[in-house]
């Protein structure tokens, strides 16, 4: 990729530097994080966005909370302004799982780490933080290389939303796999749903494609159900935001819609994530909180009123795909077929 979504310029007392990505494709324009609720702000306001990268820049945020601690004030305060730190992130989306996932990370550094002074502390919870963006980055290309064999020459590829290198620290998820196989000469297209109401698909996924020079065809998002009854689509891959043991794989809301057409039209659905998205702590999806988006959203465009005032909204950012609906989920460590509790284990434990 020739663009870092997100990245820490800098030591202890450096700042995060990240693509604004509610200016894309119209302009690339990079936000500087200087302080813990800037970062917050940036990920309720979709600034950074995508699971994994959201985790990234959460651990970026615990070391900008931990800068208004003096290097020689005492651990156990330091300590305690961890936690707090920790817990405001923590509220800034509830579904994307890599975001406790690498809170949970950086406390458990703080936890077991031998560093006898607060700058010691802060300068190994920086290198953690920058061993993660390193490991997603990572994660991302060996997802693809896994996934590029799904898809073959002429193939037409449905992708919905954004799980690209905008996604994550690297080279995305779903991205990965046709980024990996237009690497390995593959030629096919991609259509690409715009994703009402924030037009990730629009905006971001078809911008990332293009860029890499994959034919591809945007779509509006009632539109692919018409295309599979074409024959035009032969494979659908999706990311995910969380995974429970189960399977059962919370998304961009309207992913489930395309699983039943999906399966409605025996095309094989798949969804690629790193292993850090399945929550293996709850059993199915119906334990995975899904964010509600501010009513703005539907009701306006460009700041104008495209809907009655005061019309009931019902906006959630997410729905919840069930197991069996999913052909495979393609990880880091390998394909799983048939995703179920005893596969999903056998493969992540």
């Amino acid at each position: 990729m020739y663009f870092k979504t997100i990245e820490w310029v800098g030591g202890i007392d450096g700042q995060a530097r990240l693509i604004d990505q509610t200016r894309l494709p119209g302009e690339m324009v990079y936000l500087e994080v200087r302080d813990i609720k800037t970062m917050g702000r940036a990920i309720k306001t979709l600034q950074v966005r995508g699971a994994p990268a959201i985790g990234i820049a959460a651990a970026f945020g615990v070391i900008l909370g931990l800068q208004e601690i003096p290097d020689d004030a005492p651990l156990e305060q330091t300590r305690n302004q961890l936690k707090k730190s920790c817990a405001y992130l923590a509220g800034s989306r509830p579904t994307a799982v890599n975001l406790f996932w690498a809170l949970a990370r950086m406390q458990n550094t703080a936890e077991n780490c031998r560093a006898s002074n607060t700058r010691q502390l802060k300068e190994k919870l920086l290198a953690q933080a920058q061993a993660m963006r390193e490991e997603d980055a990572a994660m991302c290309q060996a997802i693809g290389e896994h996934g590029a064999a799904l898809i073959g020459d002429n193939a037409g590829v449905l992708t919905h939303c954004n799980a690209g290198g905008l996604a994550t620290t690297g080279y995305g998820t779903a991205l990965a796999v046709m980024f990996c196989a237009h690497e390995k000469g593959r030629k096919f297209c991609v259509y690409v749903d715009e994703t009402r109401p924030l037009l990730q698909g629009a905006r971001l996924t078809t911008w990332e494609l293009m860029q890499a020079g994959i034919d591809t065809t945007l779509i509006c998002d009632s539109t692919a159900g018409h295309l599979m009854s074409l024959g035009k689509i032969n494979l659908v891959i999706t990311g995910a935001d969380r995974i429970a043991a189960n399977g059962d794989t919370a998304n961009k809301i309207g992913t489930y819609s395309l699983a039943v057409l999906a399966k409605a039209h025996d095309i094989p659905f798949y969804v690629a994530a790193p292993s850090s998205t399945f929550d293996l702590s709850i059993p199915d999806g119906s334990h995975i909180p899904i964010e509600q988006r501010t009513a703005k959203e539907l009701t306006c465009w460009a700041d104008k009123p495209i809907a009655p005032e005061n019309v009931k909204v019902y906006n959630p950012a997410f729905d919840v795909t069930a197991y069996y609906l999913i052909t495979a989920i393609i990880t880091e460590r390998g394909v799983i077929e048939h995703p179920e509790p005893v596969s999903i284990r056998r493969l992540l434990l």
